[in-house]
């Protein structure tokens, strides 16, 4: 069991049945009376984002999470869909639960699906990918105004800035945390 004083961000938690994240968090101890703690939660399962505010001396269950290594293997109608390693189950994950993530997959990529009871419901990805850009502007002398970046599209239909120098078929290196551009990757 969790404790108020246990809060802070990033903290998972059982609440009515379901388990949700703390986004964000605030401690205010005013003149007189209880401690109060706000938080902004969202829930795991739905996506809503709501806010609540406990007194000290209030308790909380911890979700019970599982991240199980999968392999990520294609995508077909009903989403995107993965494999257990141990036992070669597949899980399937919706592009709404996905978000963004859906981006930086490739096929048989290794990540990590966090698991509540039987149901996927979200996704660890590696903190960096190699994608091949397919669409690019070419680059024209003299265009150093603009801060030397440009729009490109990778394979998998993202688009982000990318230096001047990067061309269509060229491998790049993305952070998935940022969607940034890392660096240009050797062949």
């Amino acid at each position: 069991m969790y404790s108020c004083s246990d809060l802070k961000k990033g903290l998972k938690l059982l609440i009515d049945g379901e388990p949700h994240v703390i986004v964000q968090y605030d401690f205010t101890k005013p003149g007189k009376g209880q401690s109060l703690y706000k938080c902004k939660l969202r829930n795991m399962i739905t996506g809503a984002l709501f806010d609540r505010t406990y007194r000290s001396g209030e308790t909380f269950e911890p979700a019970s999470l599982e991240e199980r290594d999968m392999q990520y293997l294609y995508q077909d109608d009903s989403g995107h869909v993965f494999m257990d390693k141990k036992n070669y189950e597949q899980v399937f994950l919706t592009e709404d639960t996905l978000g963004d993530d859906k981006y930086f997959l490739i096929d048989n990529m290794d990540v990590e699906i966090l698991m509540y009871g039987e149901r996927a419901i979200g996704i660890s990805l590696p903190n960096f990918v190699n994608l091949r850009v397919t669409q690019s502007d070419p680059w024209v002398k003299g265009d150093t105004a603009a801060g030397n970046n440009k729009p490109a599209t990778v394979e998998t239909g993202y688009t982000l800035q990318v230096p001047s120098f990067v061309e269509e078929g060229t491998l790049i290196q993305i952070d998935t945390r940022t969607g940034n551009y890392v660096t240009r990757v050797k062949e």
